[in-house]
């Protein structure tokens, strides 16, 4: 291990816990994979145990001087930059709960036939936009007996720093991958080659990489919002039905969670009966397409009293896996 006092703030090596957005950390090794930032000691341990590799580490120095000795001793021979508690707040803008970050290289997905081979119960998030629901909604899968996650490109990548403290690290417990569906724009996030790596590559100098680079990630950005506006409406329409095709052919029925007079209850039996069953989750606030739940082969809502209509996207998908999902997985 190489602890290594903070003496500068500013320090480029530092720019990837302060200065770093989470779209330039998924992009950090592009074209291969990027980084993204693990929160507090149990997420690390998590993150490592699903075999991770850490590329740095920032450390609240009372850690790294004591109980955080077995963690950093298991990250390796990498940099881990200490410093009190009020100079790592200044780095990272926020206060550290647990007192230490580490950054992280992302590892190649498995394509969605993968995630379900020998899935029963299969989550689909459709364009799930904000990175704490998506953190609860893995939580709530990984307890709940669900055997995976599939996600459309506009959901939030569940590697999001907030995604993973919100889900407790469960995004390293619960098989998941991005759906890569065709005419999309610009690249699934997260995916890597088959058989690349990012791991072993030198850490760039970070003031030459904005110098070289920060215009063409500005670049990057603008060509895909002005592709997203020009094909957003029609991929819409016809990502959901490619969900569904998919999860047909492979055997699953689907579920779609919707709130519309003709949905059958969350309790009724047949949904029980089925041996593999795809719950599909849509954004906030709109919900599903309709195009997704035509093809649905059901549609379903939750019961709920005192008038009240609706629920949070988050709870309202631990309801339904606690009816739903694979109930001999639960203590």
């Amino acid at each position: 291990m190489q602890l290594i006092e903070i003496k500068d703030v500013h320090e480029p090596q530092l720019d990837i816990y302060a200065r770093l957005s989470e779209g330039q950390l998924l992009h950090y090794y592009e074209p291969a994979g990027g980084l993204f930032i693990a929160e507090s000691p149990m997420i690390i341990h998590r993150a490592l145990d699903a075999g991770y590799s850490p590329l740095s580490m920032l450390v609240e120095h009372k850690l790294a001087e004591g109980q955080g000795g077995e963690l950093i001793a298991r990250c390796g021979d990498i940099p881990v930059y200490t410093a009190e508690r009020e100079v790592l707040e200044r780095i990272t803008g926020y206060a550290l709960t647990r007192g230490m970050l580490c950054a992280m290289h992302r590892r190649p997905l498995p394509d969605a036939a993968q995630v379900c081979q020998d899935a029963r119960r299969i989550v689909v998030l459709e364009n799930v936009m904000n990175p704490t629901n998506v953190g609860a909604i893995f939580r709530s899968a990984a307890a709940l007996g669900m055997d995976g996650i599939l996600l459309t490109p506009g959901s939030s990548d569940p590697l999001y720093r907030r995604a993973v403290r919100v889900g407790m690290g469960t995004v390293f417990q619960i098989p998941w991958t991005f759906l890569n569906l065709p005419g999309g724009c610009g690249d699934v996030p997260n995916r890597v080659g088959p058989g690349e790596s990012n791991e072993g590559q030198a850490v760039w100098n970070v003031d030459s990489r904005r110098s070289q680079t920060e215009t063409g990630w500005r670049s990057r950005n603008t060509q895909e919002g002005n592709c997203r506006e020009r094909q957003d409406i029609q991929a819409v329409k016809t990502q959901g039905s490619q969900t569904v095709r998919f999860l047909h052919s492979l055997g699953f029925k689907t579920v779609a969670m919707a709130l519309r007079e003709d949905a059958i209850s969350l309790d009724d039996p047949r949904l029980q009966l089925q041996e593999r069953l795809a719950v599909v989750l849509g954004t906030e606030g709109d919900g599903l397409a309709a195009n997704t739940i035509a093809d649905c082969d059901y549609t379903v809502r939750i019961p709920m009293a005192h008038g009240v209509d609706s629920l949070n996207v988050a709870a309202a998908s631990a309801v339904a896996f606690w009816q739903l999902g694979r109930r001999e997985s639960a203590p």
